[in-house]
């Protein structure tokens, strides 16, 4: 009987990985280089990215346990394999305080558990205790300390809304992090990972070179799995996978990648596939929203409230990188945040104008915002959405039934209980077709779930489908033409279904503006009918009033 690979669901040690026999996908090289890049280094990366794997694999290659790294690339690269004293701190488990005073406890805490703390010494803060702890270290053991800080923004990223614990959470972390530039002889290497950027000014106030390398192509695979890395490390396992779901290994691997793929680190990214979503889906041979098993972030969705985030623009957005790698207090949108959190990522780049376009990376990510905030904004249960009107809209467009379709969607919208104040926070961020059109976004998202497609973006330049004839996709205010944007674009097996939506206004007058923009024109050269539906909602009972459906 063949032996099934074990793969480290949730294990984000190196040593357990390598001893346990676990699949682990060779980073070392790249880990050398960054320790050979500059003495203080900050990264960020989304949760549950690697990056907790990565602080550790640093950890055991300065504490020098050259055994665990045999076979690996690191050792054609390495030949001394010195050992120094480790201070590595996990600051996750700092996060969800109260109040300033408890997340100064909990640090003093963390730092009484490593080596070379002193109970008895006079030192009282963080800043204080973790000083001494470097200072004896190096005195003791003749070598300069490594240290890591992983999840060094935890602590911030729960109180980031919250104007009156905000400055004084800052102010523990900033006393924290003073040793780091006071000890600058005594550090051999510095490393801090988290999910989010905050300003140097602001936290590491007194560290003037710690390097970013975020960004850089250079690093941009350390964390996560790279195309090539897919089709090599997994590919045995897709097969496997694929058997037990009766799929080739062609259309596993499209599902693998539609679901997981899409993240980009930096102007020249490879594809990056989300670890922990794709060593989840292996284990249980089966596709499914790993990332969001524990839900949206509070603090993400409180940003999202904040700027009034339009979402529909989140599927194609243009931006400096200034505009999106801002440090987090210094936003004026939640674009940063979306970023860095990995609910956006790089698509394209333009090196003319030095013009990002960012958009949601996946299938994965796009079903966890609709998850998130279609209870935000409508007060409506996504489970209630999926398994009633998203999914009898989309059977029947399957039969090619638009009237059918357009039938469900009028009595749906008619039963849907709109939150208190809903239709403003719309209007606060869309004109009042937008109302309409958030409405729609939301809910035809949920198609997604039971089609497994990924949202393309249709522009008058592309209009070619790679899509298989038992997905759809569904795009609100992206589908571009020259003569302007449709409101709604679903492509399913045998037609492409090109909608325009009207308030207090005719449905043949949005079957004519289908016609006279163009909106349908770059459909036309695909194998699909293409079936032109024009709708007029009524603004007093919010629900499609008429329709006309040409081909």
């Amino acid at each position: 009987m063949e032996e099934t690979r074990r793969y480290p669901v949730g294990i984000q040690t190196f040593s357990n990985i390598i001893r346990g026999g676990y699949v682990y996908i060779d980073k070392t090289d790249l880990v050398w280089e960054l320790t050979h890049y500059a003495k203080y280094i900050f990264m960020s990366r989304p949760r549950r990215f690697g990056k907790s794997l990565l602080t550790s694999t640093l950890h055991s290659y300065f504490r020098g346990d050259k055994e665990l790294f045999e076979g690996l690339k690191i050792m054609q690269m390495e030949k001394e394999w010195q050992q120094y004293p480790v201070i590595h701190l996990d600051l996750s488990t700092a996060k969800n305080k109260n109040t300033a005073k408890e997340l100064q406890r909990k640090l003093v805490l963390m730092l009484s558990d490593l080596d070379y703390y002193d109970e008895n010494s006079r030192e009282v803060t963080p800043g204080e205790i973790l000083e001494g702890i470097i200072k004896r270290a190096y005195e003791k053991t003749g070598q300069q300390v490594v240290v890591i800080i992983d999840e060094y923004d935890a602590p911030l990223l729960e109180v980031l809304h919250e104007e009156e614990n905000l400055p004084s959470f800052r102010k523990v972390m900033q006393e924290f992090y003073q040793p780091m530039k006071a000890c600058e002889a005594m550090i051999k290497f510095c490393f801090i990972t988290g999910i989010t950027k905050f300003s140097q000014l602001s936290i590491f106030s007194t560290i003037n070179n710690l390097k970013n390398v975020t960004m850089l192509p250079k690093f941009s695979a350390i964390c996560g799995f790279t195309e090539g890395e897919v089709k090599t490390v997994f590919q045995h396992d897709i097969e496997r996978m694929a058997d037990a779901n009766e799929y080739t290994y062609e259309e596993m691997l499209l599902r693998i990648k539609n679901r997981y793929d899409g993240y980009h680190f930096s102007a020249k990214s490879e594809d990056i596939y989300n670890p922990f979503s794709l060593l989840n889906a292996l284990t249980d041979q089966m596709i499914a929203n790993y990332w969001f098993d524990t839900g949206t972030p509070s603090y993400l969705i409180q940003q999202l409230r904040l700027f009034k985030t339009d979402i529909m623009s989140l599927d194609r957005l243009e931006a400096f990188a200034s505009d999106f790698d801002l440090p987090t207090e210094a936003m004026r949108t939640a674009i940063p945040l979306l970023y860095q959190s990995g609910y956006l990522t790089i698509k394209d780049y333009e090196r003319e104008s030095e013009m990002y376009t960012l958009a949601i990376p996946n299938q994965e990510v796009r079903i966890g915002y609709i998850e998130g905030l279609l209870p935000l904004y409508t007060g409506l249960e996504t489970r209630d959405v999926r398994a009633g009107f998203a999914l009898k809209f989309w059977r029947a467009l399957k039969k090619g039934d638009a009237d059918l379709a357009m039938r469900e969607m009028q009595a749906y919208l008619a039963g849907i209980p709109y939150v208190e104040g809903f239709k403003q926070k719309l209007a606060d961020a869309a004109t009042a077709e937008g109302f309409y059109e958030y409405t729609m976004y939301l809910i035809f998202s949920m198609l997604n779930v039971y089609v497994r497609t990924q949202v393309k973006v249709w522009s008058s330049e592309s209009h070619t489908s790679s899509l298989e004839d038992d997905r759809v996709a569904t795009e609100l205010g992206k589908a571009k033409c020259a003569g302007g944007c449709t409101d709604m674009v679903v492509w399913m097996p045998d037609a492409t279904y090109v909608f325009e939506l009207k308030l207090n206004d005719t449905a043949q007058h949005a079957l004519e503006q289908i016609d006279s923009k163009g909106y349908a024109f770059p459909y036309q050269t695909d194998d699909r009918r293409v079936v032109k539906v024009g709708v007029s909602f009524d603004a007093d009972t919010r629900t499609p009033k008429d329709w006309i459906i040409s081909e």
